[in-house]
């Protein structure tokens, strides 16, 4: 954008404010030209009050704001979980409705976004190098407004390091005041100076932010915000913030909108999903019995991400049990197998107490799949330490495992811990750790041959696009040839190849959806 232009966009703006101003009904938008600057305080964001948490339903875009995008494009780049996945959606939705068209090219963009994630100390580097390639970008096209978001900006220490070493940033914001974005790339567009509001305390629910889907039959469904187990080694709660639920009938309505537009698969987010209900004080509704309540809804499949073992009730283990649209996989992070690592983990179980919950959901749900997260070494894990966790991978048999080597997270109790476990000693436990669990992996897989399983047929192959894929009700992947047309569609396929972390098939009929 040209000097010219921006002078021109400036006045349409102004000229739309004072009209707008000059009604009965006008609003104060002078807060739209106040420059931000609002840095995120971790001591703040450890408060946990007991302020009540307002659920808004009036979200609106400004008039004067709706044509801000108007032959400018944005593209937004995700890190991270299904969280981030969801939030990007939501910004996606507003800019569209301030104007913006999307891009996958950043060449034509005119404001690139990435959401972060600060779970782990690899997907801040990655970050950090795109916002290093990006300053050739903003050098060749100053009019470019560049913008990091997500739970990298909730950290000071991220945001300390951009104000001093990445200038050509133009703005930063948090997770918690994305219904902001309205007013921040306002901001972004017309001012010089860079613009950091990052709320360091959580705020109210806001419902009805425009969403634009990324899927057109599966859909990212959130219930709930925030965790509050704090687990020592582990930055969500400061960056997400205290657990807070969406209205039970809000989550169902969404639901009941997926299913009047064909979708046909959810899945119900939260960093502790199954802890869904418990902040709400007017009731006892808990994800069991959302779950139910959806299970009469007319959605093919229902899955949710991610459990905490100590939230997980024997009333949602019998919701999952009676089948229909709830699949049968159940991802469970125990992040180790020895009780004196959980402890300081803060996880609040049990080797002991964990295998119980696994019995009883194998038991109630013969056919479910278990999958799991691991940590290895942890500060000052022993080898001793180590072998219970090899054990315990061996005893549960998992059918698949998301294994990491700890990376500590600045502001968190694990972060101020002596560590005398040598990299080299990390990594050479997560290879032996991986070797059992591709192993278990591959038996799990292999005792499939045979069978015919339900799919639903998610797109072409990322490694061959002659071939489809998708995955069982059990959440198993699936390859297999196919036409173009099933895509979106519930099959049957014939399992005649399994692999550590994939299946082949035959497709052998398509599935009747009443």
């Amino acid at each position: 954008m040209n000097e010219e232009q921006r002078k021109q966009q400036e006045r349409t703006v102004e000229e739309t404010l004072s009209a707008d101003k000059k009604s009965s009904q006008a609003k104060d938008y002078s807060q739209y030209f106040q420059m931000t600057y609002q840095p995120p305080s971790l001591s703040t964001a450890k408060k946990r009050g007991k302020e009540d948490v307002f659920v808004h339903y009036d979200f609106e875009i400004p008039d004067a704001m709706k044509g801000i995008g108007k032959g400018k494009k944005f593209l937004i780049r995700t890190y991270g979980c299904q969280m981030n996945e969801h939030d990007s959606e939501n910004m996606a939705g507003i800019l569209l409705e301030m104007g913006f068209e999307s891009t996958s090219h950043q060449d034509d963009a005119d404001v690139i976004l990435l959401n972060t994630c600060a779970i782990r100390e690899n997907a801040e580097n990655k970050v950090f190098g795109e916002i290093g390639n990006l300053k050739v970008m903003k050098r060749d096209n100053p009019g470019l407004v560049v913008g990091v978001c997500g739970c990298m900006s909730q950290e000071e220490s991220v945001v300390n390091r951009i104000l001093q070493k990445h200038p050509h940033v133009d703005l930063i914001f948090g997770t918690h005041n994305i219904h902001r974005l309205p007013e921040l790339i306002q901001n972004a567009l017309f001012s010089k100076e860079m613009i950091v509001e990052v709320w360091s305390k959580e705020g109210d629910i806001i419902e009805n932010m425009p969403r634009a889907r990324k899927g057109q039959f599966q859909g990212w469904v959130n219930i709930m915000y925030g965790c509050d187990k704090f687990c020592t080694y582990c930055i969500v709660p400061f960056t997400r913030g205290k657990e807070r639920s969406r209205r039970p009938e809000d989550v169902i309505e969404e639901v009941r909108h997926l299913a009047r537009n064909g979708y046909q698969e959810i899945t119900l987010l939260g960093q502790n999903v199954n802890a869904y209900g418990k902040d709400l004080v007017d009731t006892e509704y808990r994800l069991a019995d959302l779950l139910d309540a959806i299970r009469t809804i007319g959605i093919s499949r229902v899955r949710f991400t991610t459990s905490h073992p100590w939230d997980f009730e024997d009333e949602l283990i019998d919701v999952i049990a009676k089948g229909g649209n709830m699949m049968e996989h159940i991802h469970l992070p125990v992040q180790s197998g020895n009780n004196e690592v959980l402890k300081i983990m803060n996880r609040k179980y049990t080797r002991e107490e964990y295998v119980e919950l696994a019995k009883q959901i194998r038991y109630k749900i013969p056919h479910a799949t278990l999958t799991t997260d691991i940590i290895v070494g942890y500060p000052n894990e022993t080898e001793e330490q180590f072998q219970d966790t090899l054990t315990l991978v061996e005893e549960m048999a998992f059918d698949a495992a998301y294994t990491y080597v700890y990376s500590a997270r600045e502001g968190t109790p694990a972060a101020a811990m002596e560590d005398n476990v040598p990299q080299t000693v990390k990594k050479e436990r997560l290879q032996r750790l991986n070797e059992v669990v591709n192993r278990l992996s591959n038996e799990s897989n292999q005792r499939m041959l045979g069978q015919v399983v339900e799919v639903l047929v998610e797109g072409e192959s990322k490694k061959n696009p002659d071939v489809l894929m998708g995955r069982t009700r059990t959440n198993k992947l699936v390859n297999f040839t196919g036409s173009a047309s099933m895509i979106g569609k519930l099959i049957h396929v014939e399992i005649t190849d399994a692999k550590s972390w994939s299946l082949n098939g035959t497709v052998v009929q398509q599935v009747e959806v009443t």
